[in-house]
C-alpha cells in the first residue's frame, strides 16, 4: 500500500550542507526520469534552467537530501532522461519510491499553484520554517491543500458490494469512494456517497485505514459499513456497475496493490 518509507524524515527547510541531493522534477502530473534505471536526477539537469525558488525541501531518504521542482517546459527531455506519470510506475519501480515521488508531486503542485495570491495576484513569498506561502499585500496565506476523500466497502453477510467507477481509467470494480463536502464529517459524507451513488443506505460504519493519494492531492479515509437497507439503483453518472459478489462469484479485475481499496478488498473478500 502507498505509503511513506519508514527511513523517510520530513524537512521544511534545507539543511545547512547539502551533498548528493535527489531532485524530483515534475510537470504537473509527470515526473522526469532517468531512462536507464527509473530513478530521479541528482542536482537539477542544467538544460531546465531551474531557478532557485523552485527548489523546495521534502525530507532525507536514507540519508540523503531529496528536493522537488516543477517546470513548465516538457517539450524536450534532457539527454538520458524521460517523462513519466506516477500511475504508469505502478508495479515498474519501489512502492517506497512512489510514496515519497507522490509526496514530492504535491508540494511541487503547490508551490506551482501559489505564485500569486489567490486574493489580490500580488507574487507570494515562501515563509521560513513553514510549508507555506504569504502574500506581502494583503497577508493571505496558502498551505498545501489537502483534499479528504471517504472509501467504503459495503457488506451484507457474506456479500459485499463493488461498483464500476465511470471515470475509472481501467474499469475496474472497486469500493465506493467520494470527496468530503465542505461542513461534512467523513461519516455523514460516507452515508450521503453511498445513497447518491447506489441508492443505499448503511449503518455499523468501521474505520480501516487511511492514505494519502496524490492524484493530485487527496487524503483517502477507508471504512466498512454494514448493509441496512435499500436496493441498488445507480448514478449513471458516477458508477456505471454496482454489484454485489459472494463467496461463490468470481472475484473481478480490482486495483493495484498499491492502492488502499486493494487493501480494504483483500482484508473483507469473501470466503477469506
Amino acid at each position: 500500500m502507498l505509503k511513506t518509507p519508514a527511513a523517510f524524515t520530513a524537512l521544511i527547510d534545507p539543511p545547512e550542507h547539502v551533498e548528493r541531493p535527489l531532485t524530483f522534477i515534475f510537470h504537473k502530473s509527470q515526473i522526469l526520469l532517468r531512462s536507464d534505471d527509473l530513478s530521479v536526477p541528482g542536482d537539477p539537469p542544467p538544460d531546465l534552467a531551474l531557478p532557485p525558488e523552485r527548489l523546495h525541501a521534502v525530507g532525507l531518504w536514507e540519508g540523503r537530501y531529496c528536493q522537488a521542482a516543477w517546470t513548465e517546459n516538457t517539450d524536450f527531455a534532457p539527454a538520458g532522461h524521460a517523462w513519466h506519470s506516477l500511475r504508469s510506475l505502478f508495479g515498474s519501480v519501489d512502492d517506497a519510491f512512489i510514496g515519497l515521488a507522490g509526496r514530492a508531486s504535491q508540494i511541487a503542485d503547490w508551490a506551482r499553484t501559489h505564485r500569486y495570491c489567490g486574493v489580490c495576484a500580488t507574487p507570494m513569498a515562501r515563509l521560513g520554517g513553514e510549508r507555506a506561502y504569504k502574500c506581502g499585500a494583503c497577508g493571505h496565506t496558502a498551505y498545501p491543500q489537502i483534499c479528504p476523500a471517504m472509501m467504503v466497502l459495503i457488506r451484507d453477510g457474506e456479500r459485499v458490494l463493488l461498483a464500476k467507477h465511470t471515470r475509472s481509467p481501467a474499469g475496474l470494480f472497486t469500493a465506493l469512494a467520494g470527496f468530503v463536502e465542505a461542513g461534512e464529517s467523513v461519516e455523514e459524507a460516507v452515508h450521503r456517497e453511498v445513497y447518491e451513488e447506489v441508492g443505499l443506505r448503511v449503518h455499523r460504519l468501521q474505520y480501516f485505514s487511511s492514505q494519502a493519494w496524490p492524484f493530485p492531492n487527496s487524503l483517502m479515509i477507508a471504512y466498512t459499513a454494514e448493509y441496512l437497507d435499500g436496493t441498488i439503483r445507480v448514478d449513471p453518472a458516477e458508477i456505471e456497475e454496482a454489484r454485489w459478489f459472494g463467496p461463490d462469484d468470481e472475484w473481478p479485475q480490482t486495483p493495484h496493490t498499491i492502492s488502499i481499496a486493494s487493501a480494504l478488498l483483500a482484508a473483507n473478500r469473501p470466503g477469506r
